[in-house]
């Protein structure tokens, strides 16, 4: 039963690591705690069912198009809400505001339009198992280890050795210091953008697919998990995350089996806690 509730808290982990690397990704060029992120996670789980579900789209093409689209919500939003603030020189604290706002929108928007209750979310070859170290695990939970740790090595290269990468590096550094080498800053955090809203939504498209249902209370659940992986991890910290969000997920995993189903969200925060107060740097 611990190899059992070990692999499934890797699992969960690994999609608790994703989202929080888009995160830190985003903390890491503007230093903006972005409320927001949790609700693009949900924004791209929706997406994936509105194109395969309901307008018949195969599976893969739409994970695809729903995980580019998402990436352009993120894309937009900045520069609607979140542009003009940073352009005025504003405070930090106005930016985490208008995240809230931004997600609120959003939120209401898919209330508005997909309604409250939970929907049956697609997946890919259902019933098919593997048995690993005589655990039975399901091709959906195998494919979010591996797709996380590809994606995960895929851009830590990229941001050490892609002048991309490198830019997004420097504009995190010195913002002023890279105008001044005729870096375009608005166009680094445009992908900036785009890459935290992508991985998000390939994280909440995996986690839609291993519990088979999405509904729009996601959005508020994986903000505050997001948080908590980036906090224990060190927030702006991309290895910090991943290491976060594994911990989280393991803790989890570990009272579900353990203790109790109740107090996975209970454990996971008291570990948080203990972290911060141990050792906040």
């Amino acid at each position: 039963m611990f190899l059992i509730y070990t692999i499934s808290g890797i699992v969960l982990g690994s999609v608790y690591a994703l989202t929080a690397v888009g995160y830190s990704i985003v903390y890491g060029v503007l230093e903006l705690v972005n409320f927001a992120h949790g609700t693009i996670f949900m924004v791209g789980a929706y997406l994936m069912y509105i194109l395969c579900t309901l307008l018949g789209v195969p599976l893969l093409p739409g994970a695809v198009i729903a995980v580019a689209l998402t990436g352009a919500v993120g894309i937009l939003y900045e520069r609607i809400a979140l542009r003009p603030l940073r352009l005025r020189n504003l405070p930090k604290f106005c930016f985490l505001i208008c995240t809230i706002g931004i997600s609120i929108v959003l939120e209401n928007i898919l209330f508005v339009t997909m309604g409250s209750e939970a929907r049956l979310y697609p997946t890919l070859r259902e019933g098919t198992y593997y048995s690993v170290l005589g655990v039975n695990l399901s091709f959906v939970q195998l494919l979010i280890m591996l797709v996380a740790v590809v994606l995960m090595a895929a851009l830590v290269i990229f941001l050490k050795k892609s002048p991309l990468g490198m830019a997004m590096r420097a504009t995190a550094q010195n913002r002023t210091a890279t105008e001044l080498m005729g870096i375009s800053v608005d166009a680094i955090v445009s992908i900036t953008f785009f890459l935290g809203s992508a991985l998000a939504a390939v994280s909440g498209i995996f986690y839609c697919m291993a519990f088979r249902s999405v509904s729009t209370g996601i959005g508020a659940q994986i903000t505050q998990k997001t948080f908590a992986s980036t906090v224990l991890g060190g927030i702006g910290e991309i290895g910090g995350a991943v290491i976060g969000g594994l911990i989280l997920g393991l803790t989890e995993s570990y009272t579900s089996g353990y203790i109790g189903s109740e107090y996975r969200d209970v454990a996971a925060f008291i570990v948080l806690i203990a972290v911060l107060l141990i050792r906040p740097s």
